[in-house]
């Protein structure tokens, strides 16, 4: 008899004990992402303590299905790999905008609707552009994916944006000390438990946190047993033209970020992304995107926090993130697990997040390693790519001068250092007449696309 063909990795499915572990790990390293947006867009519209919390845990139950559609998939839709989904930070500003300026949450969700379709509908164009990402470009990109979610991690280090005690050095002492925890259990501890040594971490840190006043449990007592979150809560969507103009230029924002982080975990994982696989990403993105506008959130994307998890424990199995999802989803379900996990300190969470952030930076050095340097313009198209990438991360007011559809491209420096790395590869490496290096900057062949 023939042997069964090998599993790869990202298809195992991990004992229960493990798939719990490591699940519950990518929500944790995601949590304070996932609830930031609706918390901003929320407060910045003076929404009540009540509507808060109703969108905190619709925002949750989504992001549990959205990640369940990425990761296992159905028909065309998923990409089928570990990907957690989290509402984008690209569409902030202009939900802000809309929302104050006498449209309300129905104008917001009526634009994200459509946002979601324009997704679902332009993803195979998307898919036949993978060709322009050859590894001088996708390891460029992964390299600024990381390098702009440093200050993320730094910012919860420090205590959290707007903390009282911002700066304290107590905060930063605890960051470290997870830190140190982190990197001990990586080092030392058995191949079990290094896999989740951020979880260790968290939970070391939180022990440590409790008795010295960093955080305590007393929103647990007060956060509902059962919500559940029903379509169009806040009254019927409005579609306003003004709305979903901006709202497009969100999604062209989100579909460039989503192909990188794509892009990046098939690096990470050894399964690459092909056209077909990644059209099939951004059309779950679509579709998780509609549903958000349906059940009273916002838009969905790849989060790219859970990308450096995925390289620093290099557990790769789809089904972790999966199971991740249905915390997520249970979470949304259950406020008071929610408010549970919503009282681990940011300073807990800043210790964790650098050794990720940092692993997402450090794999794109190593993709960029690949690529020939030598007798070519490929040094200046990461140079000037990273740089592009990283100045709205470090003067996040340099555009504010700027159109608004101009700060939504280029504020996120994610989609900023993209788009500047494909346009110069493009200018150095396909153009004729332009001396470069064709094998290690033009177009790689597509690569085979990841079987359903």
């Amino acid at each position: 008899m023939a042997a069964p063909a090998p599993v790869h990795p990202v298809d195992e499915v991990p004992p229960v004990r493990s798939l719990a572990a490591f699940g519950l790990q990518h929500v944790l390293a995601m949590y304070a992402g996932a609830v930031a947006v609706p918390l901003i867009v929320g407060g910045a519209m003076k929404l009540s303590a009540a509507d808060l919390a109703y969108l905190i845990t619709a925002d949750l139950l989504i992001c549990g299905v959205a990640t369940l559609i990425q990761c296992v998939g159905f028909w065309r839709f998923g990409v089928r790999l570990p990907i957690m989904q989290g509402c984008t930070f690209a569409a902030v500003s202009p939900m802000v905008l809309i929302g104050t300026t006498g449209g309300g949450l129905p104008a917001i969700y009526g634009s994200v609707i459509v946002a979601g379709l324009a997704i679902a509908l332009l993803a195979p164009v998307f898919g036949r552009l993978l060709r322009f990402f050859p590894p001088l470009v996708t390891g460029t990109v992964i390299l600024i994916i990381g390098v702009s979610l440093l200050p993320v991690a730094g910012n919860w280090a420090a205590g959290g944006v707007g903390a009282k005690d911002f700066g304290e050095p107590k905060n930063l002492a605890l960051a470290g000390f997870v830190l140190a925890v982190v990197v001990g259990v990586q080092r030392f501890a058995p191949p079990f438990l290094s896999r989740i040594a951020v979880l260790i971490g968290i939970a070391v840190g939180l022990a440590v946190a409790v008795p010295f006043g960093f955080t305590d449990f007393g929103g647990v007592g007060d956060a509902d047993w059962l919500g559940i979150s029903t379509p169009f809560h806040f009254g019927a969507p409005a579609f306003r033209a003004s709305a979903i103009v901006s709202m497009l230029v969100v999604a062209l924002v989100t579909m460039t970020e989503t192909t990188g982080d794509l892009l990046a975990v098939g690096e990470l994982t050894g399964r690459r992304v092909g056209p077909r696989a990644l059209a099939d990403g951004l059309r779950a993105d679509g579709l998780s995107t509609v549903l958000g506008g349906v059940f009273n959130t916002f838009p969905y994307t790849a989060f790219a926090q859970n990308v450096g998890l995925v390289g620093m424990t290099r557990v790769r199995s789809r089904w972790v993130v999966a199971a991740a999802g249905g915390i997520l989803v249970l979470l949304g379900l259950l406020p008071k697990l929610g408010a549970v996990v919503a009282a681990v300190p940011a300073p807990v969470l800043g210790g964790a997040g650098l050794v990720m952030f940092g692993t997402v930076a450090a794999s794109g050095l190593r993709t960029l390693a690949e690529v020939g340097f030598e007798g070519n313009h490929n040094l200046t198209v990461v140079a000037v790519s990273v740089a592009v990438g990283v100045l709205p991360v470090g003067v996040p007011t340099v555009y504010e001068k700027f159109p608004d559809w101009f700060q939504t491209v280029m504020n996120s420096g994610i989609s900023a250092g993209c788009l500047t790395a494909i346009v110069l590869n493009l200018l150095f490496n396909h153009l004729p007449g332009r001396p470069g290096s064709r094998e290690d900057g033009a177009a790689a062949p597509e690569a085979p696309a990841v079987s359903a």
